[in-house]
């Protein structure tokens, strides 16, 4: 952890999953309370400071899936302010700044190669079979984003379908599985509690779905 304390570091990381979890939390109870699947504009606004911690985290830790999930992740939660028209009241130095975040991460690790490559991909704490496996936990995870983006563009709204909790449910079990190797409370705790929502989730979803249908028969 580049000698920085053990406490420092899962502090920031809890911070990032604080937000993460305050997302999902907001997201379902507001769900709850229009009796459908909802996409608030502050479920994305939290997306956007917890994958800011996170980049931090990721590179304190020298994770490279950490990092990985983060980036993939990150233009298309400005992609979803953008479309709820938050993006626009936002001011250019803010803007700015939020754009930067995720090269400036990357820079940041890339300006010595070797040592990025000896740390994320040669690291003696974490074998290369298991930083492959915690990336594909990632890729998977994050690739419910990348599905709500595609759904969301072509309805040019935001929106989470019953497939983004599907791909949501799959991936946190890897990444839940990845982090009890690595005995990363982080990673075990913030996935664990998203579970429930994603189930809850689900269940609205499929169940709006099916009086859709049956108001069009």
């Amino acid at each position: 952890m580049h000698g920085i304390s053990h406490w420092i570091v899962y502090s920031v990381g809890f911070a990032a999953q604080l937000f993460f979890a305050g997302r999902t939390l907001f997201q379902w109870l507001n769900s709850e309370r229009c009796h459908k699947v909802t996409s608030p504009s502050a479920y994305w606004g939290l997306s956007i400071i917890g994958a800011s911690l996170m980049f931090i985290y990721g590179i304190m830790r020298d994770d490279f899936p950490i990092i990985l999930g983060q980036f993939i992740t990150y233009f298309i939660f400005l992609w979803n302010l953008e479309v709820k028209g938050v993006w626009g009241l936002l001011s250019k130095v803010l803007r700015s700044i939020l754009l930067l975040i995720p090269i400036m991460a990357v820079f940041f690790l890339l300006q010595d190669v070797g040592t990025f490559v000896a740390n994320m991909f040669k690291n003696k704490e974490i074998p290369l079979w298991l930083v492959l496996f915690g990336s594909a936990g990632q890729v998977l995870f994050t690739l419910r984003f990348v599905y709500q983006w595609l759904y969301s563009r072509r309805r040019h709204e935001s929106i989470l379908p019953c497939g983004f909790w599907v791909i949501s449910l799959i991936g946190s079990g890897v990444i839940i599985a990845y982090g009890i190797i690595r005995k990363d409370p982080v990673l075990i705790l913030g996935q664990s509690f998203g579970f429930v929502v994603y189930i809850r989730n689900l269940m609205i979803g499929l169940y709006n779905e099916k009086e859709d249908e049956d108001a069009g028969d």
